[in-house]
């Protein structure tokens, strides 16, 4: 079976390396596939899960704060501010967050600035998003 080497990257540091037989990612026009020999593509991506199929059947799951995608024809290199394994994200501290920037969204007598609720929120969602679908996963 083909395969496709991946790299994920946040701004501090590299998060994992391996390869894969399939890679999804959350574009901004929409989730998309990459296989390997995949023609070569540069686009932008929101904040979201990114998932790696491997040869074995194995899934490695991802959150991502948006970032780039660069696609090669045997590479996937996924560039963000933010990265983490989604077993590494804390439910109650996304919960927790979730809530703070609905409440600021709100409060319109906040001095919050509203584009930054927003940033927030769409993160924290993100985020509570991929926990549920890594727990999906494990059932």
């Amino acid at each position: 079976m083909a395969t496709i080497q991946v790299e994920i990257v946040s701004a501090e540091e590299a998060i994992w390396t391996g390869t894969g037989v399939m890679v999804f990612a959350p574009a901004e026009m929409g989730e998309v596939g990459i296989a390997p020999q995949h023609a070569p593509l540069l686009t932008r991506l929101k904040p979201g899960e990114v998932r790696v199929q491997q040869e074995n059947g194995d899934e490695q799951f991802f959150f991502i704060s948006g970032g780039l995608l660069e696609v090669q024809p045997n590479q996937v290199t996924v560039l963000s501010d933010t990265a983490v394994r989604a077993a590494d994200l804390d439910e109650a501290q996304a919960l927790e967050a979730q809530q703070k920037a609905e409440r600021d969204l709100q409060d319109k007598t906040s001095k919050m600035d509203l584009a930054k609720a927003k940033a927030e929120l769409i993160q924290a969602t993100a985020q509570l998003r991929a926990l549920q679908k890594l727990r999906q996963t494990r059932r």
